[in-house]
């Protein structure tokens, strides 16, 4: 199974910039980059910050944009989004208990999409309604694998500032994920960064925006902005293996003789 993770896209007013980029630029270079080279992919999976703003327009956007989008989507929510404009623009999506979460079941296992969303803060939550949802979701799973999606990261990244942007209820998720026994990875976003490891035995990886990256700091009080390239990550999901390569859709210096 091939899937496909967008994170981060910022989107703001069209015309205008972000850290001196244009999101929405980088956004259709993102789609377009997709249709050519993996139109077959099974799902895309948007995790998150879709908006910069939370503005109704930029979801307008959005949804313009998807539209060309050749594989099936999924859309999530980050910090940055705003859940009423959100759904006021996306109304097939339907919300579970107030939240913006799913889960789509396919060969190799189930795919769970959370919302860790909480307005006007920087970092997630999963509150006890949340965690119910979760707790649900995972007992339907019963001994299928399954694969979990989450804008911001419940593991440290040992970048301090972002650290502190993390999921709080980090130990609870984990004790429903042990519960199961089954969760073979955590993809998240958030971080602006390319990285992969483990976290207490599970898989995890985080990936890079489409518009601006997170410097690699690992001072307490700072993060800095760059400009190094947007990225999407290409997963190969079987019962064997879970792979994630991220790609630099913006880079054109391959050349075949």
């Amino acid at each position: 199974m091939k899937i496909i993770q967008v994170t981060d896209l910022h989107l703001v007013k069209p015309g205008a910039t972000l850290c001196g980029l244009d999101p929405l630029a980088r956004l259709r270079a993102c789609i377009t980059d997709i249709n050519q080279n993996h139109g077959d992919a099974e799902l895309v999976i948007f995790t998150g910050d879709l908006s910069d703003t939370g503005e109704v327009i930029t979801y307008r956007v959005l949804a313009e944009e998807l539209a060309k989008l050749l594989p099936p989507f999924r859309l999530m929510l980050g910090n940055h989004d705003e859940r009423n404009a959100f759904l006021n623009v996306f109304d097939t999506v339907r919300a579970e208990d107030g939240f913006v979460q799913s889960v789509e079941d396919t060969r190799e296992g189930r795919l769970i999409m959370l919302d860790t969303l909480v307005p006007g803060r920087p970092e997630g939550r999963l509150d006890e309604a949340r965690l119910r949802w979760l707790q649900q979701r995972l007992l339907e799973a019963r001994d299928r694998p399954v694969f979990l999606f989450s804008h911001h990261p419940p593991f440290p990244i040992y970048m301090p500032l972002l650290d502190r942007m993390g999921i709080i209820e980090a130990d609870a998720l984990y004790a429903l994920l042990k519960e199961h026994g089954n969760v073979r990875h955590i993809f998240a976003g958030h971080a602006h960064r390319p990285i992969a490891g483990s976290w207490r035995g599970i898989s995890v990886s985080v990936l890079r925006g489409t518009n601006h990256q997170s410097a690699l700091d690992f001072s307490p009080d700072r993060i800095a902005v760059t400009h190094e390239p947007p990225a999407y990550a290409v997963i190969f999901i079987d019962r064997d293996s879970v792979i994630a390569h991220f790609h630099d859709f913006l880079d054109r210096t391959a050349a075949y003789r």
